[in-house]
């Protein structure tokens, strides 16, 4: 092969290389949202830390290979070497601190980033603007679908998810039969959507543009085509789009919603004008389809029947707070550490030795000393049988 051939074929490779790799598009890398960036941050530090120690251990082990290799002599050999100071105070120190600024990193980043806790920001050295609206947004995941509730405008669509820029969005997110996992990954991170439960996640979209969402836990075979269109627009055009929702003049009623609830593949994009009263809240509950019992409402009487008052329960939910639930009479029990010295008996917590027979001699070989068979002989089958009689 002549050297034009050989780099004729490298620039082809090149192209060619170059032309699989347009189609990729990591999404993470490239957030359109505030908190999606912060995560993208997080990612690319604990990343360059992490290569603090393999970008080194990669290169001595190649310089290793090449110095100590058979054949080559070096100037200094020491076979008698087992420490070195040095080199334990680098290869300890080095991780030790690493780890240190990882921790204090996730630590901080955790409680910054907890997908409940109102934004504080809607971008870098930009606050919320004084009188701006949360935009509410309750997510169902159905199977193989995500429905998108806006109450405040009264609409609804499925696999489509319409922001408006730089505006907070609170979403409430739960799911119908299995769980699954809402992602957007150019907005924010990935939460879970659980049957029965209500989870939570605040975001912000600060750039216009086309993106896709999707879930991320396996639900069965409709589960790679579950995937919902994003898409951000200003606060003129996010009007006109629910504008142009209220003219599709479809109700999600409740029969509406039960026989979309049925599993169904590759759902195209649909719009609903008006919505039934209260979905959300009974779609948590589990009791959408007429006659059947709300968790909340089951929850509630149980807790009445016994003596304990209902005024805690999650709202919007069905699981009250374990941390708040109370006994019937009286108060909690207490913990040894919160007790007096007074108030604890200590003969009710230790076990009584069982009776033994006095110790024999202190000879190895004596019967009394080798005999760890039960103190108590079994009682005869017919004892225990009379017994139980």
């Amino acid at each position: 092969m002549t050297e034009n051939t050989s780099s004729r074929m490298q620039r082809l490779l090149a192209v060619a290389t170059l032309a699989l790799l347009s189609g990729c598009d990591m999404v993470v890398m490239n957030p359109t949202g505030d908190v999606a960036m912060q995560e993208r941050n997080l990612i690319l530090i604990a990343t360059g830390m992490m290569l603090i120690v393999i970008v080194p251990v990669m290169a001595l082990t190649v310089i290793f290979a090449l110095r100590y290799r058979k054949g080559r002599a070096p100037e200094t050999y020491d076979p008698s070497f087992t420490h070195s100071t040095v080199i334990e105070f680098t290869i300890w120190t080095i991780p030790l601190l690493i780890i240190v600024c990882l921790g204090a990193i996730t630590w901080t980043s955790t409680h910054r980033l907890d997908p409940f806790r109102p934004l504080d920001r809607i971008a870098p050295g930009r606050a919320i603007p004084p009188g701006t609206k949360t935009l509410d947004i309750q997510v169902v995941a159905m199977d193989w679908k995500w429905l998108f509730i806006y109450p405040a405008q009264g609409i609804a669509t499925v696999n489509e998810l319409e922001l408006p820029v730089d505006v907070p969005v609170r979403f409430s997110i739960t799911s119908t039969s299995q769980m699954n996992t809402f992602s957007a990954p150019t907005l924010a991170g990935m939460v879970y959507a659980m049957p029965g439960m209500q989870s939570m996640l605040h975001a912000v979209l600060n750039k216009p543009g086309n993106s896709w969402g999707y879930s991320g836990n396996y639900t069965g075979r409709g589960y790679s085509d579950m995937r919902f269109q994003l898409h951000g627009v200003d606060h003129a055009g996010f009007d006109r789009w629910v504008a142009e929702v209220k003219r599709s003049h479809e109700t999600l009623s409740t029969d509406h919603y039960l026989a979309l609830d049925k599993p169904s593949e590759k759902v195209p994009v649909m719009h609903f004008s008006a919505i039934s009263p209260g979905l959300f809240s009974r779609a948590v509950n589990r009791c959408v389809a007429p006659g059947t019992p709300c968790a909340a409402d089951v929850i509630r009487k149980d807790r009445a029947a016994d003596g304990i008052g209902s005024s805690i329960l999650v709202k919007g939910g069905a699981i009250p707070p374990a941390h708040e639930a109370m006994p019937k009479n009286g108060a909690g029990p207490k913990g040894a550490l919160q007790k007096s010295p007074a108030e604890i008996d200590p003969a009710t917590n230790v076990t009584q030795p069982a009776k033994a027979h006095p110790p024999g001699e202190t000879k190895p070989g004596d019967p009394r000393n080798r005999d760890f068979s039960a103190v108590d002989s079994f009682p005869a089958l017919g004892v225990l049988r009379a017994a139980r009689a």
